[in-house]
């Protein structure tokens, strides 16, 4: 429907609006209490660059309204998705969040979308979930290469995807073989590694397009599964911001593309929404998932 990308972008800025005044509000307490974490600065500079960008100069009203007619054209070509076709075959890839890893009955969102989709009258199947646990952009990008990874990509109408999450908490220490508080903590890697980590995701999402010109590609945000800890609220938060943000950046760029949000339906609902190795969604987190997919889609 034409209404489908309005909705996922409308609730991605609602999640990143929501985000920014909190990341923005407390930076400066954070950085006052951690004297060694320097790195958030750039974090910053993403999460405030972009609000200058789309706040132009209000003392000249001709200048303001014509960058904002500007950005408009630059940053939204379309925001009508291509149809999918009546009978949607989804091929899902990328880490254990697409594997559905902490749902007890293993289906996670991938399946989860499908009951959705066909409850409602949108006749889809799986032809193949690729996703394995404990992947990085790395991995994956090594993964594309493989002619069976390829084929199932190349006969997909609608590919799901979620990457990112272990390139962030697993170089921090924050997450080791799946479960949650394993390391020593490090926030500054936490921030460092979002340049080199979106860069590759960028390729993913490129060689995905190469692959299969038509297919809509769902990429999956990020949500924080330690904000309940005080010392990573706040690092946290800026690292999976300024990742979700690098990412709608890189997925602006393809009309056939897009992120759904999770960061706000875990938000303050962790211990409702996680599983018990409290990285991985629980069934229930994973049904929110779903339903926002389907949402976009029907």
């Amino acid at each position: 429907m034409n209404s489908s990308k309005w909705i996922w972008r409308v609730t991605a800025w609602i999640s990143a609006i929501a985000t920014v005044v909190l990341v923005v509000g407390f930076i400066n307490a954070f950085q006052d209490v951690n004297g060694s974490y320097t790195e958030p600065s750039a974090a910053e500079d993403q999460i405030t660059g972009s609000t200058e960008e789309e706040n132009p100069d209000m003392n000249n009203p001709d200048e303001a309204n014509e960058s904002e007619d500007n950005n408009d054209i630059s940053k939204e070509p379309s925001t009508v998705l291509p149809p999918l076709p009546d009978d949607i075959k989804i091929t899902a890839i990328g880490d254990s969040l697409a594997k559905g890893t902490g749902d007890n009955t293993g289906e996670g969102y991938v399946r989860r979308s499908i009951q959705q989709l066909n409850e409602n009258g949108r006749k889809s199947e799986l032809l193949n979930n690729l996703a394995i646990n404990g992947l990085t952009t790395e991995g994956l990008l090594t993964r594309l290469e493989d002619q069976g990874i390829r084929y199932a990509l190349e006969k997909a109408d609608l590919i799901l995807l979620s990457i990112g999450g272990n390139d962030l908490f697993q170089g921090s220490g924050l997450v080791e073989n799946g479960q949650a508080g394993a390391g020593e903590f490090s926030p500054e890697q936490l921030v460092q590694e979002i340049p080199r980590a979106s860069e590759r995701l960028k390729e993913i999402l490129q060689n995905i397009r190469q692959l299969n010109p038509t297919a809509r590609v769902i990429y999956i945000g990020l949500y924080h599964p330690f904000a309940d800890f005080q010392e990573l609220l706040i690092p946290g938060n800026i690292a999976v911001s300024t990742w979700n943000h690098a990412a709608q950046q890189i997925i602006n760029e393809d009309p056939n593309m897009v992120l759904v949000p999770t960061f706000d339906l875990f938000q303050g609902k962790l211990g409702q929404y996680l599983s018990s190795d409290h990285f991985h969604p629980n069934g229930d987190g994973y049904q929110l998932i779903a339903e926002r997919i389907a949402k976009g889609i029907l």
